[in-house]
């Protein structure tokens, strides 16, 4: 079998500036709120939500909290959903946080115990939305757009001195 090539989608500089633009997107939408909780999906995109919650603590004038959100991405069950820490969220705002969005169906998943718990709005944010949509879910901030193939598969790497974006 051969292997496909690697190709750099992008940068760590490119990642840091969509970082930056992403937060003040936030920021402008959310700026009457008081407090607003982001919740990494466990993997790349809890280190996603870190970079977010660090950039955000920076510019904006409320409250920003940070809590993961556990699930099996290859195979999502709504009762193995676990957030932690387990605070109350009832009439919070809320930004589910995932690296890649691919089907939509992991933050399908992932919605259910915020719904249950009623909080007062939810948000999506991906890094690359790939937008192979079979679940309703759509992102309401995106860091990049990427049209692929299904077989072609998207590497997200975060790392705080050489983060990159790859499409193999």
């Amino acid at each position: 079998m051969t292997q496909k090539a690697k190709i750099l989608v992008l940068n760590h500089h490119q990642i840091q500036q969509k970082i930056t633009r992403i937060a003040f997107e936030i920021y402008e939408r959310n700026a009457g709120e008081k407090q607003l909780t982001i919740a990494g999906l466990n993997g790349m995109g809890y280190v996603f939500a870190e970079l977010m919650v660090a950039k955000l603590k920076e510019i904006a004038s409320f409250d920003v909290e940070l809590i993961k959100v556990e699930l099996d991405k290859s195979n999502p069950k709504i009762e193995e959903v676990i957030l932690s820490p387990h605070e109350p969220l009832e009439g919070k705002s809320i930004i589910l946080v995932d690296d890649v969005l691919n089907t939509g169906k992991t933050l399908a998943f992932a919605m259910v115990p915020f719904l249950a718990l009623g909080v007062k709005k939810m948000e999506v944010l991906v890094f690359v939305n790939r937008s192979h949509k079979l679940f309703p879910v759509a992102a309401d901030y995106t860091g990049y757009e990427l049209a692929t193939t299904l077989s072609e598969h998207i590497t997200v790497n975060l790392d705080p001195k050489a983060s990159t974006v790859h499409l193999h």
